[in-house]
């Protein structure tokens, strides 16, 4: 049976951007699976994935993190915070996994992929979005945290998605210099504090006449 989508709105209503976790709460093991999950089935452009997404739930290593996340306490305080990484660079090894993947879980020769792989090839490796291949690559990475945000709201858990963070300072703890990814965007998951005004507040959403157009 699907999801009603009265369902759907209601959790899209009652999620928001929360600023104090409950820091005694975790995330149960089959909730927290369900939602690795939904990042590993998150769309990308190609089927390429040009991702890693970091789980982190080490004190210390959130400690390290948090005075490089201007300070904000759900870095240390969440059940689970995710590092978002997206790839710096798309080569033909990358294309060539792709197809090779394809090939085998679908049962096909992979011979019968050549255009598709040549798409890749003219586009991102040899055409001119190489040379912006790293917002490319961000732009993909935000399509899973927003895939991460609305499954999460779902089975309610609360987020906060972070931008404000020092990339190459997280790139450095984290041991990701030198390496094929690189931070990108921060995700805290958990659940929300009563202390957390923002949680009672109304949304402030512009109308759907203001934003959507038909035509």
């Amino acid at each position: 049976m699907g999801l009603a989508s009265q369902q759907l709105l209601d959790a899209l209503q009652w999620r928001y951007a929360t600023k104090v976790f409950d820091a005694n709460r975790r995330i149960d093991e089959q909730t927290w699976s369900c939602l690795e999950q939904s990042l590993v089935l998150t769309a990308s452009s190609y089927g390429l994935q040009p991702w890693k997404f970091l789980v982190i739930t080490d004190p210390e290593l959130r400690a390290q993190l948090r005075p490089h996340s201007w300070n904000q306490s759900q870095i240390t305080d969440c059940s689970h915070l995710v590092v978002l990484l997206k790839k710096r660079v798309i080569t033909a090894a990358d294309a060539d996994r792709l197809i090779t993947a394809t090939a085998e879980t679908r049962g096909i020769e992979a011979s019968s992929l050549d255009g598709y792989r040549q798409m890749i090839q003219v586009d991102l490796i040899d055409g001119p979005r190489s040379q912006i291949i790293g917002q490319w690559a961000a732009n993909q990475v935000y399509i899973a945290l927003g895939n991460l945000l609305t499954s999460a709201a779902l089975l309610e858990v609360d987020t906060c998605a972070i931008e404000g963070f020092n990339p190459a300072e997280y790139d450095r703890i984290l041991n990701l210099d030198g390496n094929d990814y690189q931070s990108c965007v921060v995700c805290a998951c958990g659940y929300r504090s009563a202390e957390d005004k923002y949680g009672s507040l109304t949304k402030v959403r512009y109308s759907a006449a203001e934003l959507i157009e038909h035509r």
